[in-house]
């Protein structure tokens, strides 16, 4: 999307717009309903937990979309963006078009991601990888649009293109999902404990709120770097920079459901634990390899159309990254610990952790005011996954406990 949006008319504005408005605050607004994927995984369990979590999706799912419509065609937009962002004044009004481009986005989440949870609970991960492949074929299928016109505002095609791209998989998800509810899901046996309400808001709400405090430092982050040095040049290269280093640390982010599902399994930990450092070793490795070498010139240059000054912000920026997709399978692996022990507080008690470490460097950076807004950001979000992962490890050590007093039985049985 970068790279096509960097090869149509002003990319530098446009791609200012989505990476620093329209993306952190369309995530800001669906945060309540991301976790659905882990909640729908571990608790998907018998036909009256589904239900009872399908009334919750399409309930909060539609006070949000609520809240973006409120936030992109009303006054509350100005309140949000131009006081509390305060991005260069140029990316406002396109930023403005492409929020409300971006309605479906929430809904359409919420719905795939309760349904990946079921499929992946019953053994049908392999959907979810389907649903991607058609997400993607959409969006290219909108971009190759927009760059054979060639006219459109990059904005316009970037966000076409993701919100085609969510409806198409919500849609997939949806049918995909029918026949194992039929099968699998409407036969299983009751859970010995049933889903209350009260037991699902100690579960759930914890989570919410971690969605909700970690993407808020996308907002806050795109106002830290709009106060900074170079801020119309770091806003423009984040979300090339993002998307790069994101490719890597998606293979931690996946593996959160995937543990959460197999911790079930007897004598399941150890091996589960050893996948997760071998993510983390290899993460690692691949990030420093692109960026210390001439692929992330290839990237970012040829692939990305960045202009040659922002190739060279944006590989440097890399370094101050380098952390992150390893620290992204530890928080996955940690997480899963804790979401496996339905005492999720620990989660929450991390996000607030990191949202203060990312925060007070992007404080010190903005009070600094010398240093390039795109290299303080990287830093502050390695800092704040590095002091979030170091408080989930403390937090799990009760949960990993409990499955080492299980697999010790399990042998011994």
């Amino acid at each position: 999307m970068s790279a096509i949006v960097a090869r149509l008319p002003n990319p530098n504005i446009n791609l200012a717009a989505w990476g620093g408005v329209v993306f952190p605050l369309a995530l800001i607004i669906e945060s309540p309903i991301i976790m659905l994927l882990a909640a729908s995984t571990a608790l998907s369990k018998d036909w009256d937990s589904y239900v009872k979590l399908r009334r919750y999706m399409m309930w909060a799912s539609g006070v949000l979309t609520a809240l973006h419509i409120l936030v992109a065609f009303t006054p509350l937009y100005d309140l949000v963006v131009v006081r509390l962002i305060d991005p260069p004044i140029e990316i406002v009004e396109p930023a403005r078009i492409g929020l409300r481009l971006m309605i479906p986005w929430t809904w359409s989440i919420a719905y795939r991601r309760f349904n990946q949870g079921v499929l992946i609970r019953f053994g049908h991960s392999n959907a979810v990888g389907i649903g991607t492949v058609i997400r993607l074929s959409a969006d290219g299928l909108v971009l190759a649009y927009g760059l054979v016109r060639g006219d459109l505002a990059g904005i316009v095609v970037a966000t076409l293109a993701i919100s085609f791209g969510v409806v198409s998989e919500a849609i997939y998800a949806g049918i995909r999902v029918r026949p194992v509810i039929r099968d699998q899901l409407k036969v299983a046996p009751r859970v010995e404990e049933p889903l209350t309400l009260r037991s699902f808001s100690s579960f759930y709400i914890p989570l919410a709120l971690t969605s909700l405090l970690t993407l808020l430092t996308l907002p806050i982050g795109s106002a830290a770097l709009s106060r900074m040095p170079m801020a119309l040049e770091s806003l423009a290269v984040w979300p090339g920079v993002g998307g790069l280093i994101f490719m890597l640390r998606s293979l931690g982010v996946a593996y959160n459901e995937v543990a959460v599902a197999l911790l079930d399994e007897p004598l399941a930990m150890n091996s589960l634990r050893r996948f997760a450092w071998y993510l983390v070793a290899g993460t690692t490795i691949l990030l420093f390899l692109v960026a210390g070498t001439d692929l992330s010139t290839f990237w970012l240059g040829r692939v990305s159309a960045l202009a040659p000054a922002l190739v060279d912000i944006s590989r440097k920026a890399l370094w101050f990254a380098l952390l992150l997709p390893g620290l992204n399978a530890l928080l996955s692996w940690f997480q899963a610990l804790i979401l496996h022990s339905r005492r999720t507080r620990g989660i929450t008690e991390a996000v607030v952790v990191s949202l203060c470490t990312t925060g007070l460097v992007l404080i010190l950076g903005v009070t600094w005011g010398r240093t390039t807004g795109l290299y303080v950001g990287w830093t502050a979000f390695s800092l704040g996954a590095l002091t979030q992962s170091l408080w989930l490890w403390r937090r799990s050590r009760p949960a990993v406990n409990v499955l080492i007093l299980k697999d010790k039985a399990w042998t011994a049985a």
